[in-house]
């Protein structure tokens, strides 16, 4: 997948704060890339990978729609009191995007390789440390300007819910 688009080669991003869902008032870090939720394009990533680890898992009515929910909402955001703004500029091999639903943002993080330069922020090599078995995830690589990074990052709006919406595939 390239993750490049427009005419400058570069991807748009956007960060923003929710509420998450077990504890309202704690504000987890949300991230869109070319206007897609960074979560749905992990849970796009990851279908076919999770497929045999879910085979027979929900009786046999349910299990195509359990399959998908579970998928879709593997990750949440990093937790706005945990991870500053900063964290998102860290240059690192091994650098947390998403976290884990359950809050322990470890359990199920997805990670990827942070790359700076004084103009751009790139994310690439995004991979499941639960499932090294997987390999490189099939997201990005991703070229962000680098003012407009730091911009959306310095400036996320917050929203009244999680914008995630139903599994969409």
């Amino acid at each position: 997948m390239n993750g490049m688009s427009g005419l400058s080669g570069m991807s748009g991003i956007e960060f923003f704060h929710y509420p998450w869902d077990d504890h309202p008032t704690a504000l987890v870090w949300g991230v869109r890339v070319d206007g897609t939720d960074l979560r749905a394009l992990a849970a796009r990533a990851t279908r076919e990978l999770w497929r045999p680890e879910l085979e027979d898992q929900f009786e046999e009515e349910e299990q195509e729609r359990e399959s998908a929910e579970l998928i879709w909402r593997q990750h949440d955001g990093l937790g706005v009191l945990d991870f500053t703004g900063n964290h998102f500029l860290d240059a690192a091999d091994r650098t947390p995007l998403l976290g884990c639903p359950c809050g322990i943002w470890q359990c199920w993080a997805l990670l990827a390789r942070i790359g700076t330069t004084s103009t751009t922020v790139t994310w690439s090599a995004f991979h499941q440390p639960e499932r090294e078995e997987w390999g490189e995830l099939p997201i990005g690589p991703f070229a962000f300007e680098r003012t407009a990074y730091e911009t959306a990052l310095r400036n996320p709006p917050v929203l009244r819910e999680d914008p995630l919406g139903p599994p969409s595939f």
